[in-house]
């Protein structure tokens, strides 16, 4: 495929509200999945498959970021990650553990494949339709082995969902604490870009879940219409104000030239 460049990186600044936003999109895709899945399978396939494909494509096809299609894409993605995490599963019987590894796998072949093409993995770097490509192909595998991981602990390891989120609360501080300790930081944002997936699933399932699942009974729907509503009012706060373009947290913006030379 032909390379397209950019004139600036096709994803948002990484500050505070990027991770709650992203922390939405996985408890959304995690309830949204699950509700869609007990109103009409076809339905789910068709917003999920479908919808995935569409709003990928759009995102692909851009040449400049907008936290709309950007977040949407997000979206897409994990309404559709967790269905490649929870097919295997249901229709082959496999066990989450083993999903999770094959999926770790795949994650960890692929970043060194972007490694070794691009010569960084910097998010910053995004600004050439390959590198996206590499991007958002990592951005599925991440949601398809968090939603793994998640499960693994919640059901097959019995945490539950209450626990489960404990585990993982503290788990996405240890990537903020060795990045401030010295850590390279783009190995520090992959390791709690995964972790998040992981988390809000497990606040999604508690609230949503009902108390004999170890839930609060809310229902998978009512989470996936009050996370939607703040996933909406965060993301138009973004197009508005603009606080999520690159450089925008920082005395001096990336350049994007510097992000080609390896880390």
């Amino acid at each position: 495929m032909p390379v397209r460049t950019f004139r600036a990186p096709k994803v948002p600044e990484v500050f505070l509200l990027f991770w709650v936003v992203k922390l939405l999109t996985t408890g959304m895709g995690e309830a949204g999945s699950d509700f869609l899945g007990t109103v009409s399978i076809p339905l789910a396939a068709a917003i999920g498959i479908g919808g995935f494909f569409v709003v990928l494509w759009l995102q692909l096809r851009a040449e400049t970021y907008h936290p709309v299609r950007y977040w949407v894409t997000v979206l897409g993605v994990a309404l559709f990650g967790t269905m490649i995490a929870d097919g295997p599963h249901v229709v082959l019987g496999t066990p989450y553990a083993v999903d999770s590894a094959i999926y770790l796998a795949l994650l960890v072949g692929l970043l060194a494949w972007w490694r070794q093409s691009e010569g960084t993995l910097s998010v910053h770097s995004i600004t050439s339709s390959r590198r996206e490509r590499f991007y958002w192909g990592a951005v599925l595998l991440t949601f398809g082995l968090g939603t793994a991981v998640g499960d693994t602990t919640a059901i097959e390891v019995g945490l539950g969902f209450a626990w489960s989120i404990a585990l993982f609360g503290v788990l996405i501080l240890v990537p903020y604490v060795l990045w401030r300790l010295g850590l390279n930081a783009t190995g520090a944002f992959w390791a709690a870009y995964v972790l998040t997936r992981p988390l809000g699933a497990s606040v999604a399932d508690w609230l949503g879940k009902p108390h004999s699942s170890g839930g609060l009974g809310w229902g998978d729907g009512t989470v996936t219409g009050i996370a939607l509503v703040i996933f909406a009012a965060l993301v138009a706060y973004l197009a508005v104000s603009h606080t999520d373009v690159e450089g925008a947290h920082r005395a001096e913006p990336v350049t994007p030239e510097l992000e080609t030379v390896p880390e």
